[in-house]
């Protein structure tokens, strides 16, 4: 995890549906000014958990802290400091973007004396300068999301929930809305839910994951992706490199698996052991001539893989 202030804090968040469990004894922190990611695939229990969070439902058991406020007990100073953008953004589509959110800062009782400036702001921010005349109707998906981004800003929140940001966005949407959801960080928390993978490694700093609402694994990319790797190994290419060489590597004390892929040799070994040495040594022993040698990690999606599947859970 990493160390700062605390923002967010879920302990033990159930919430049950009749006999389902949707979000299942949940329990993470989120450090002040990140973006972090809620992955799972889809009914793992993430818009649920977001949900809870912004205080529009109720959970079943556990406690929810945002800035220092109990979800459950003081639901209106979460919702002061706290922006949502759900996963389908109620928009009207006979209004303007402009008056849209003129009408959306009237609900978040922004005072008259500030609302014009609120407005503006949302607008700067989210990059909707080039439509803010024009009817919600006849203006893009990526401008419907960018409004759905500033009716969340437009009360100048401490906390963004976005529920799904991209879904239904072109790659270039997406990589607009990325840069855009990135530009927000520093002064306010983000938790962005998402079921695709390169969200989470283009966009945030750590990740929480999740699946059939229980929690999986909770950290920092780098953190996660260290503790759940089992064994060290390299990736080594050779000049002339054939399979029946992978004999050569086997013969070294301490390596577990060698795989020759075509291109070079995957070599792997206890993580408790560093034998990276004796291979180098191997390769000059024999007069092979050594091309390229790199460590192999495990990278987000090995990761995801590994823990939707029960094979790693924090």
């Amino acid at each position: 995890m990493l160390k700062g202030e605390r923002m967010i804090e879920i302990e033990n968040l159930t919430k049950k549906f009749g006999d389902l469990k949707a979000v299942n004894n949940l329990s993470f922190k989120v450090e002040k000014g990140t973006i972090w990611g809620l992955l799972g695939p889809n009914a793992a229990g993430k818009t649920t958990t977001m949900r809870i969070l912004t205080g529009y439902l109720p959970a079943t058991e556990g406690k929810a802290v945002v800035a220092g406020f109990d979800v459950f007990d003081q639901q209106n100073e979460v919702k002061r400091i706290t922006g949502y953008l759900p996963e389908h953004v109620p928009l009207y589509p006979e209004m303007t973007v402009r008056s849209y959110l003129d009408f959306v800062a009237a609900i978040k009782q922004i005072p008259s004396k500030q609302k014009s400036q609120a407005i503006e702001k949302a607008i700067a921010v989210s990059g909707l300068e080039s439509v803010r005349g024009r009817l919600i109707r006849n203006i893009s998906r990526g401008f419907k999301q960018r409004v759905g981004i500033a009716q969340a800003l437009i009360h100048d929140p401490q906390v963004l929930i976005l529920d799904e940001p991209t879904i239904g966005l072109d790659p270039a949407q997406i990589k607009e809305m990325r840069l855009l959801i990135k530009s927000l960080k520093g002064d306010r928390t983000i938790i962005l839910s998402t079921h695709i993978l390169a969200e989470v490694t283009q966009t945030c700093d750590g990740v929480v994951i999740i699946n059939d609402g229980n929690l999986m694994a909770n950290g920092s990319l780098d953190e996660l992706t260290a503790t759940a790797q089992t064994k060290n190994g390299v990736f080594i290419r050779i000049r002339k490199g054939e399979k029946k060489q992978e004999e050569l590597f086997n013969k070294i004390t301490g390596v577990e698996n060698v795989l020759f892929d075509g291109e070079g040799f995957l070599i792997e070994w206890s993580k408790e052991q560093n034998i990276q040495k004796d291979i180098t040594q191997t390769v000059v022993e024999n007069d092979l001539i050594l091309l390229e040698m790199r460590p192999l990690a495990m990278n987000i999606e090995d990761l995801y893989l590994k823990v939707v599947s029960g094979g790693v859970e924090q």
